[in-house]
């Protein structure tokens, strides 16, 4: 019982320990081959701790070399004298180094400052061999950058190489070489290299035409001053007489136009990647290098402006910074806004300028018709004025002498003055029995629409103009208003087709076709330009208007020289709103099936 007791306190404490070191948090040096101010190292200690922790936590320290010194072996060592005395009784989970000084530095001190610590690296170049480590290679592609500018310069005919006197600005210079002799430019490259800043000032300015500028890297001029990066960049841009591109996108906002820039946020991204395995337990040197495509091209749309670079020769994919936004971008919920309310103002006041015009229109047209209903009644007065002064007046006038004769006559004459007076009332009689009928058809109302047209066919035909008609699935009864409408209609048509069409032949045909009741007048005369026969005469509007009191509907056919149909339709919707709804049921039921 005792040692089982012993063997559980000792595990208990072994797992809490094993539980202390897993909570722990991990503890992380990040090595910079550039000063504290450079753009690299600022943006890295700024993102890096946040992109490699997890979750668990992170001690993050940074340490930087200086580029200039770095070549003093006296320098190097005094940086490894600090980094042991300081570091000496801290253990590393990670060291990460950032670019070539302090990758050469990790290699030359691994046995004495981070003896089994995983390495993880970032480079533009192979470092070679390197114990339990893995990274990123990013290539430097300067010449992908000349053929950015190239292709935004198409008449560019030389470039200028802008490089400072430190080993590293020598390296880059190298390496532009390499890359713009392998791709057999036609362009010509001229080499600002180790120059003074004075001097390069001096030749930047007086650029000749049809020129630009790739810097490289300048920590250190031709007279041993030394300068921060970006710094330096911004007197190239300001001095330089022709548009300036770059290989890195910390440059953006500097001045340059822009270029196929390495990304800094990709970079960071792949070696927080890297790092999160080996703080996980992977083993750094089982994980395969990789050199990822941390480029992109990019422009500064301030310095398109200022060179007056057309916007619309950027490759597709081109991402473009510092864009001021113009009046839409600014304002289009505004102007969205604003274009509704106007047009739907637009769109008001247009319907009440359409509404007034058809108000005036309607007005003109009903004084118009007004007028012209007028006319026609005092037409037609005058009609049946001199119809009854013509025919029956004349016929009274031979009855009264008929009658005074009958008065007078000798005993023998008298039957035959009595004969002559009954015929002459019987004349008269008719032919005031026509003119009720014109006004009034009676027939109409008593024997329906069928007989009334059949009689209005039969009475106006003549040897000379001979109307036939016809009908089909015409309901027996129909509302008084549809039946006066529709015969109206036919009258007026088959009277302008006797006075005005010069034909010969009419027909009138009236059919039902289950939906609605259409009548037809047609005939084979001279016809008429329709388009303006609407407003040269009274007949086609006043039909128009008994149609439209029915919700009927007039269509007119013709043309000059190939007589005139004139169509009228009425639908069973005005039929059943009549004083029955006897004919339209009537109707649908006698369609053929």
């Amino acid at each position: 019982m005792r040692w089982s007791s012993l063997l559980l306190l000792a595990a208990a404490i072994g797992y809490g320990d094993v539980a202390k070191a897993a909570d722990r948090q991990r503890q992380v040096l990040v090595l910079h081959s550039n000063r504290r101010d450079a753009a690299i190292t600022i943006v890295t200690d700024r993102e890096l701790p946040r992109l490699l922790d997890d979750g668990s936590g992170v001690d993050y320290y940074s340490e930087y070399l200086d580029r200039p010194r770095f070549s003093d072996p006296g320098y190097q060592t005094a940086f490894h004298d600090f980094l042991q005395h300081k570091y000496q009784d801290q253990r590393f989970d990670l060291v990460v180094a950032m670019q070539d000084n302090a990758i050469e530095f990790v290699k030359a001190n691994r046995d004495t400052l981070f003896v089994d610590t995983p390495v993880v690296f970032f480079a533009n170049h192979d470092p070679g061999s390197i114990a339990n480590a893995t990274g990123i290679v990013v290539q430097l592609r300067f010449q992908d950058s000349v053929d950015f500018a190239a292709a935004l310069q198409p008449d560019v005919e030389r470039v200028f190489v802008v490089s400072g006197a430190g080993a590293a600005e020598k390296a880059y210079e190298a390496e532009a070489r390499s890359q713009f002799e392998q791709a057999h430019s036609k362009l010509a490259f001229t080499y600002l290299s180790g120059l003074t800043t004075r001097d390069l000032e001096s030749r930047l300015k007086a650029l000749p035409q049809k020129s630009i500028v790739l810097v490289l890297l300048v920590y250190q001029d031709g007279a041993g001053q030394n300068f921060h990066q970006l710094e330096y960049v911004e007197r190239v841009t300001a001095a330089a007489s022709a548009p300036t591109y770059s290989w890195v996108d910390t440059t953006i906002g500097h001045g340059v136009v822009g270029g196929s820039l390495v990304s800094l946020e990709k970079e960071l991204d792949a070696i927080a990647a890297l790092g999160r395995r080996v703080l996980h337990g992977d083993a750094a040197g089982a994980i395969p290098r990789s050199m990822p495509d941390v480029t992109g091209r990019q422009v500064d749309w301030r310095q398109l402006r200022r060179w007056h670079i057309s916007e619309a020769r950027l490759p597709t994919g081109t991402f473009v910074r510092f864009k001021e936004p113009d009046v839409w971008e600014r304002f289009k919920v505004y102007i969205v806004g604003a274009s509704i309310v106007l047009i739907g103002q637009s769109l008001l006041i247009g319907g009440l300028l359409i509404q007034r015009t058809r108000r005036r229109q309607a007005e003109e047209r009903t004084r118009d018709l007004g007028g012209r209903l007028l006319l026609a009644q005092e037409d037609e007065r005058e009609r049946i004025a001199r119809e009854l002064h013509d025919d029956v007046s004349q016929q009274l006038a031979l009855l009264t002498l008929e009658l005074d004769l009958l008065r007078t006559a000798a005993p023998g004459d008298a039957d035959n003055c009595a004969n002559d007076a009954f015929d002459r009332a019987q004349t008269i009689a008719s032919s005031i029995h026509g003119v009720l009928r014109r006004l009034h058809p009676t027939r109409l109302k008593m024997l329906g629409l069928v007989a009334a047209l059949e009689g209005l066919c039969r009475e106006l035909s003549k040897p000379e103009f001979v109307i036939d008609f016809a009908h089909s699935n015409v309901p027996s009864a129909l509302p008084e208003e549809i039946g006066l409408c529709l015969f109206r209609v036919a009258q007026e048509a088959v009277q302008n087709a006797m006075k005005h069409s010069q034909a010969h032949h009419a027909s009138v045909q009236l059919r039902g076709d289950g939906h609605q009741l259409i009548l037809t007048v047609g005939d084979d005369g001279i016809g008429f330009e329709v388009s303006t026969a609407w407003g040269t005469g009274l007949g086609l509007v006043s039909m128009r208007e008994r149609l439209e009191l029915v919700d009927g509907v007039l269509h007119v056919h013709s043309e000059p020289g190939a007589g005139a149909w004139l169509t009228a339709t009425v639908p069973f919707r005005a039929i059943a709103t009549g004083t029955t709804r006897v004919a339209a049921e009537e109707l649908t039921r006698n369609q053929p099936v």
